[in-house]
């Protein structure tokens, strides 16, 4: 069985910047006085999660390589010889 490793990372990822993003929604406002008052993990669990969808998608539309059982016999089409 084929699986391409951009299933699982786009999965990981999208699952690490959802969690991410819910965490930053619900977090107090103190928490972001040292950043500034820049919600940080809001900001990176929307990257995470762009960037899981990204690698979901990528893996999901690949096309996989079809390897031929046997090749044929017999002269190619243009006549040379097949090795």
């Amino acid at each position: 069985m084929w699986i391409d490793i951009r299933l699982p990372i786009g999965m990981l990822f999208s699952v690490f910047g959802i969690i991410l993003s819910v965490f930053g929604l619900l977090g107090g406002d103190a928490r972001y006085e040292k950043s500034l008052g820049i919600n940080v993990n809001l900001i990176w669990g929307l990257v995470l999660l762009v960037f899981g969808i990204f690698m979901f998608v990528l893996g999901k539309s690949a096309k996989k390589a079809i390897v031929p059982d046997e090749e044929p016999e017999g002269p190619q089409a243009d006549g040379r010889p097949r090795h």
